[in-house]
């Protein structure tokens, strides 16, 4: 298969990401977003709020990382945040996917992509520390806006989120505190469990 042919076969693949469902809804609440969504929501982030970044980062590189870090779910599917059982499936089954997905471009390409995968999934450098961030704070402005609406289906303890943010902060400690702030007030508001009620999540 020539250059082109490749190219076009891995672009015409990951048009399937539209159809991955996440659990978090839209910030009216009326539908839950679609990875490709969610993948555009935070590539616009991160080009509004990279000044509030810990360390200066290539913004173009963090947006292509952010675009593309999540085209394994094609294969991986979305595995919920609280889903303990899927989490623990998680890597093994995304490792697989990304060669299999970021393979069906040129070599140069191909290793170019998987690079930035691998990069995000590290979350060593500055850019990946950067986007890790935004994949944690987005779920929690939409959830806030759609008024705790998965959180409540599912249970949501405030441990459990502060837990999955451990790192967070290594991205923006500004956004961060406001996504604390963002917590505190939707556990007053009961759309969030307080710390030691007990009750697992729901994984789906």
């Amino acid at each position: 298969m020539d250059r082109l042919e490749r190219q076009l076969s891995f672009l015409m693949e990951i048009d399937r990401q539209k159809e991955i469902i996440r659990q978090t809804y839209l910030a009216d609440g009326s539908r839950k977003e679609t990875d490709a969504e969610h993948a555009w929501h935070m590539a616009v982030m991160c080009a509004v709020l990279s000044e509030y970044a810990n360390e200066p980062i290539d913004v173009a590189r963090t947006v292509l990382m952010l675009l593309t870090h999540d085209l394994v779910e094609i294969d991986a599917g979305d595995t919920y945040a609280y889903d303990t059982e899927g989490n623990a499936t998680k890597r093994e089954r995304e490792l697989k996917a990304a060669e299999r997905i970021y393979g069906l471009l040129p070599e140069d390409q191909s290793g170019y992509f998987r690079e930035l995968w691998d990069e995000f999934e590290a979350m060593e450098t500055a850019e990946a520390k950067f986007a890790n961030m935004l994949d944690k704070i987005q779920p929690v402005l939409l959830t806030d806006a759609a008024k705790g609406k998965s959180w409540t289906e599912h249970g949501v303890r405030k441990e459990q989120i502060i837990e999955r943010n451990a790192r967070t902060h290594e991205g923006s400690e500004l956004l961060w505190e406001r996504i604390r702030q963002i917590i505190e007030k939707n556990v007053e508001a009961g759309f969030i469990r307080g710390e030691g009620s007990g009750e697992q999540p729901s994984p789906l």
